[in-house]
């Protein structure tokens, strides 16, 4: 069940099928229920786990279709998730609460953090923690621009407690250190 984050989900975000897909869905339970009640033998188990996975697979491939389709509502998602991330740090959340969490943004945007993350996932090739990282790297190389703070310093107010676990974002993110990164600025 880990393989389809659906499981995931809230209620309110279900999923909306099509009549041809509710028919496949409808077709392969079905076939699950006449296998359960009408044949069991040796091959019943393997038949009716076979059709669950096909229904799994049918489920995810609506979902996927789904946020493709619905690309104008996730798009003022994404635009929701930026607007929320900025905020949180525009409020001073960074310094009192720490790093921004996918639980805490998808919370703001009443929705799931599966939901959310296969969203954004879906949108912009990115997961939610990978945006949040990437919006976190960006602060730290404009502070890094323009402030006088030492890295330690910027790593804090941008919420990392772990200056190593903030350098190796940063090198994760850009290819150098932060230290390297305001070097190369100087040169």
């Amino acid at each position: 069940m880990e393989r389809y984050s659906f499981f995931h989900y809230e209620t309110d975000e279900a999923l909306h099928v099509s009549p041809r897909e509710e028919k496949i869905i409808w077709d392969l339970f079905f076939t699950i229920e006449a296998e359960y009640k009408d044949n069991p033998d040796e091959y019943s188990r393997e038949i009716i786990l076979a059709r669950i996975d096909s229904m799994l697979k049918y489920a995810q491939r609506f979902y996927k279709r789904q946020f493709i389709n619905r690309a104008e509502i996730s798009g003022k998602k994404v635009s929701r998730f930026n607007e929320a991330l900025s905020a949180y740090s525009e409020k001073g959340a960074l310094l009192t609460s720490g790093l921004p969490t996918v639980t805490t943004l998808a919370a703001q945007l009443n929705l799931s953090p599966r939901y959310l993350s296969d969203m954004l996932k879906q949108e912009t090739g990115k997961t939610a923690i990978e945006l949040i990282h990437i919006y976190l790297i960006n602060e730290a190389k404009n502070r890094l621009k323009g402030e006088d703070l030492n890295v330690s310093e910027i790593a804090y107010t941008l919420g990392f407690e772990n200056l190593p676990y903030f350098s190796r974002l940063f090198k994760k993110e850009t290819g150098v250190s932060p230290v390297e990164f305001r070097k190369q600025l100087l040169n």
